[in-house]
């Protein structure tokens, strides 16, 4: 995903910000958060946050959802370099695994858990040695999308009891 945030200010200012409030601020991560150009919710106030290095995904969701008047029968999925994170990792493992050279951590949010997901499935299937699909894609809501995808995969599911 393209962020709005790096098209509007050169490398070179947003690097030096991006140092600037990690010596500040050692105990923070500076996020840009931005809305994913397919969703469907409303635009968060701002893009820059510094969020406690201890928080967790979780709470990080829970927090844009209170900042964008999310219903509450509303989904909310966030994205970091395209997968949705664990909402029980911290934030600032997520910085330390994911943040781009400038020191900022981008993430994008939508109400659409497949933001991504279709590059990703065709990725992993090219990889595949056999023609199965674990629980985990299917309970992300895949399983509509796969006969589409991989006409020629076989699909199969096993149910632990």
């Amino acid at each position: 995903m393209k962020f709005q945030y790096k098209e509007d200010h050169p490398f070179q200012y947003w690097k030096k910000e991006g140092e600037k409030i990690r010596k500040k601020y050692p105990d923070r991560v500076p996020v840009i958060v931005e809305k994913a150009p397919t969703a469907r919710v409303p635009d968060l106030d701002k893009r820059k946050y510094l969020v406690p290095s201890d928080l967790t995904v979780g709470h990080f969701y829970f927090l844009i959802g209170k900042r964008i008047h999310l219903r509450p029968e509303s989904a909310l999925f966030v994205f970091v370099n395209n997968p949705i994170p664990p909402t029980s990792a911290i934030v600032d493992q997520l910085y330390e695994d994911n943040h781009e050279e400038d020191c900022f951590l981008y993430v994008a949010y939508s109400d659409d858990s497949l933001h991504g997901k279709k590059k990703a499935l065709q990725d992993r299937a090219a990889g595949l040695d056999r023609e199965v699909f674990d629980m985990y894609d299917w309970e992300m809501g895949m399983a509509p999308l796969l006969p589409a995808l991989f006409p020629a995969c076989k699909i199969r599911l096993c149910c632990a009891g």
